[in-house]
């Protein structure tokens, strides 16, 4: 029980070193992040000093993850074979809107790792601001692609079959 109450007060530790920082910099609200980039409450399960680095981190890793698998849409070698079902629903517009959220979310690459090169309290506050104004856009445009893949999944499924067996 000890540790849960451990656990719950670092999370409102978090929390509070947290408004500091966004009133400082302007940041997005903490359960709107949290709402968005599940897992960042769990920095405060990490002991540190500059606890928005950790935020960060979590922040970064969702935007990879988006990353690699726009990146398997778009480029899809040594990929699970659904993903080649995925990728035959896509039209030239879908495949448009991958490709430029591409090019966003490898830019965010880049200037994670001149962050994780040269700490800077503003920079990361500013990645954080960046990012999740960059997701709102990003998680529509997904969304939108995912909904052309469910769309178009049977659809394709069946002319795959018809040209198989005919």
């Amino acid at each position: 029980m000890t540790d849960n109450r451990n656990k719950k007060g670092d999370l409102e530790k978090l929390k509070k070193d947290y408004e500091a920082l966004k009133a400082k910099y302007g940041l997005p609200d903490f359960a709107k992040l949290v709402e968005d980039f599940n897992g960042v409450e769990r920095a405060s399960d990490i002991e540190t000093d500059y606890p928005i680095r950790e935020i960060r981190r979590y922040v970064a890793d969702k935007l990879f993850n988006y990353l690699r698998f726009i990146e398997a849409l778009l480029n899809p070698s040594n990929v699970p074979m659904y993903v080649f079902s995925m990728v035959k629903t896509l039209g030239a517009d879908d495949k448009k809107k991958l490709s430029d959220i591409y090019k966003e979310l490898a830019k965010i690459e880049i200037k994670v790792m001149e962050l994780d090169l040269d700490f800077a309290e503003q920079k990361e506050a500013e990645f954080i601001k960046d990012s999740y104004k960059l997701w709102q856009n990003v998680k529509k445009n997904i969304s939108a692609v995912v909904e052309t893949i469910k769309k178009n999944w049977d659809i394709k499924s069946e002319e795959e079959k018809r040209d198989y067996f005919g």
